[in-house]
This record gives structure tokens, sequence and C-alpha cells, in this order.
């Protein structure tokens, strides 16, 4: 089953990649020869119209083939009006930037479903106190649910911990409920030194407080899902990129870079916890794949549209030879990158060692 949850996961992922690519050249007039899902010989297709569709061997990728897209490829004069490299630059650029696009906006369409379908949320209710703490200073005890701070509605744990982090050293207004009463009390968070998710120091207010661990499902409205679908879209593509940066200034291990093994282990894991954690994950790996395919690298999305500003401001494309050497130094550090991930993935396997 964890096969057929990574499979469903990849080959859900590169068609919608894909897709964009193949809209987008379509809709721009733009001859589309081969549309396939994998690489390397084909298993089953079929062709309609002008276009191939094909399902190959390899599951780990695909690819929009289009007339005029490999350098030196000759032509019929009928049909240069439609081949890839004699639009003008915004075609190309839209064309080839769908792609990643339609990544981000897949992941946004999944969130929203998530959210609109219900998604079960950490209540503020205290499961524990640290003696001496703020909290337990200010006279807050287990089982206290908190209902607002300042005056700011507080329906779940991280509404909560998001406020009181921002907060070291100034006075909270806490209301709580116990029982059947309700109070308001004083606390002041401390400051305290922890690391963030990328290991380093940051300070943030703790009060000393722990969950209770009990939740409650919530659905939200259309307007509101769309809304919280946007922002944690966007939070997640923000995280991905700084993760990326944080990766080559060493500030994360490079071995918690994980490949395609890593990938169907996680896909397994998450559908045993359910279609929303599954689908979640979904989500987050589409954006990953999104963000990774704008980096400027030859081969990549992102590299083609590195090309294409180039071009934009040269007033001419670069030459032949320097978009194949560059093709070249792309393809190696991509394959050094993906031996270097699978790498890291057989070695968790053999030592048993997990992600932090």
């Amino acid at each position: 089953m964890t096969i057929i949850y990574a499979v469903l996961l990849l080959g859900i992922l590169i068609f919608v990649h894909e897709l964009g690519h193949f809209l987008l050249a379509k809709l721009l007039k733009v001859k589309v020869l081969k549309f396939s899902l994998g690489f390397g010989p084909r298993m089953v297709g079929t062709t309609r119209g002008e276009t191939e569709y094909v399902i190959s061997a390899v599951p780990l990728g695909g690819y929009v083939k289009m007339l005029g897209e490999e350098p030196g490829e000759e032509l019929d004069e009928a049909e240069k009006h439609r081949a890839f490299n004699y639009q003008p630059v915004w075609k190309r650029f839209a064309i080839v930037f769908a792609g990643p696009l339609f990544n981000i906006v897949f992941a946004g369409v999944v969130f929203f479903f998530i959210f609109l379908s219900g998604v079960p949320y950490l209540l503020p209710e205290v499961g524990g106190v640290t003696a001496g703490s703020p909290a337990a200073q200010a006279g807050i005890v287990k089982e206290d649910r908190i209902v607002a701070i300042d005056g700011a509605p507080v329906t779940q744990w991280d509404d909560m911990t998001a406020i009181i982090h921002k907060s070291p050293g100034r006075k909270l207004s806490i209301k709580i409920t116990r029982g059947d009463s309700s109070r308001v009390l004083e606390v002041t968070p401390e400051r305290k030194k922890v690391k963030d998710i990328f290991g380093q120091d940051k300070e943030v207010g703790l009060i000393g407080i722990t969950p209770s661990g009990k939740t409650e499902m919530r659905k939200e409205g259309i307007a509101s899902s769309v809304v919280i679908a946007a922002g944690r879209t966007w939070d997640i593509s923000v995280l991905t990129f700084l993760s990326i940066v944080k990766l080559i200034q060493r500030v994360i291990p490079a071995d918690t870079i994980g490949g395609p093994i890593m990938i169907f282990q996680m896909a397994g894991q998450q559908a045993s916890h359910g279609a929303v954690s599954f689908f979640t994950f979904m989500a987050v790996i589409s954006i990953n794949l999104g963000v990774l395919n704008v980096l400027p690298i030859p081969i990549l999305d992102g590299g083609h549209l590195l090309f294409i500003v180039v071009e934009l401001i040269r007033k001419k494309p670069l030459s032949e030879r320097v978009m194949m050497i560059a093709q070249r130094v792309g393809l190696a550090l991509l394959v050094t990158l993906m031996v270097f991930a699978l790498y890291n993935d057989i070695l968790r396997l053999v030592t048993g060692k997990t992600l932090p």
C-alpha cells in the first residue's frame, strides 16, 4: 500500500506540473508533440490529434515536448509560427512558468478542500503547569481553558502560543474558564531561548503550560477556506525557499535532504494517519516541487526562465552552444543532488535514523 500511495502522490503532482505546461502551450497555439508521465521506455499511450499521450517506465518525472523546443531542430516553414522557439518572450515565459505555478495553485486547492471538509485543531486547554512558572504563580491550573488574551479571543492552542511567544516580559491579561466560572489572570511570560525549525536560537515568551491534547473538528466556510488556504500556501512556499537558503548556508544539515525513498515512506505513513494527513502531505510536496522548479538551475524550469530573462535583457537569445553547456552543467548538478539524496535515504534505512 505504501508503494501505491507514493505512486499515486507522485503521479498526481507530476501530472499537475506537466498539465500547466501543456494547457498554456495549447492556449497560446504552440504545437505539443508529446505529453509523457514518466521517463524512459513507453509503457502505454495513445495519439489524439497532433499530440501523443504516454505513460513511461520511470515514474520520477515527466515532460511536455513541443515543436521547436530542441536546439537545432529542423522545422517546416509552414509550422514555424507554432514552434516554441519562434514564440515571443512573454509566451515562452508563460508556458515554462505554468508548470511550477500549477503545482502551487494545486496545493492551494487541496488546502481549500481540507479546511472546507474540516480539520482537527488543538483546544487551548491546559494539561499541565510547570511548578514555579509564571502560569503557576498566576494561579493557572490543569484543565483551565484559555478563552482570551488581552481581549483577543482564543479558540485553539496555536492562537494562544502565537500571542505568548511574541510577548516576552510583557504582562498579559489571560481570561480562563474553570468549570462554570471564568476569571482574568495577569501573567508575564518569561524570556526563554528556544530552537526554531532551522535549529537556530530565538527568544520567545513562555508561561510554563502544556496542552491537554484534546481536539475538535472545525469546518470553515467557503470564503474563510479560500483565505486560510491561500495563507497556508504562501507560508509553506516562503518556508520552502528559506529552507533552501538555510541548506546553502549550512544552517540545516545536508543529511536532512531526502529523495524518492523518503517520499515513498512518508506517503505511506501519512496515508495511515488518514485522508487529511495524506492530502496535506501532498500539498506540501506540491509546493516543494513548484518552488524547487523555479530555482535558476539549467535543466529545471527556473533555468529556462533564466535564459528567457537574459534574452530579454540582451535583446537576443543565448547561443545554442552556451545553452547546451549550461544544460549539461545543470544536469550534472541535478544528478549529483539526486544521488546524494538517495544516499541519505539508504543511510536512514540502514541505520534506522529518522529526520528531526
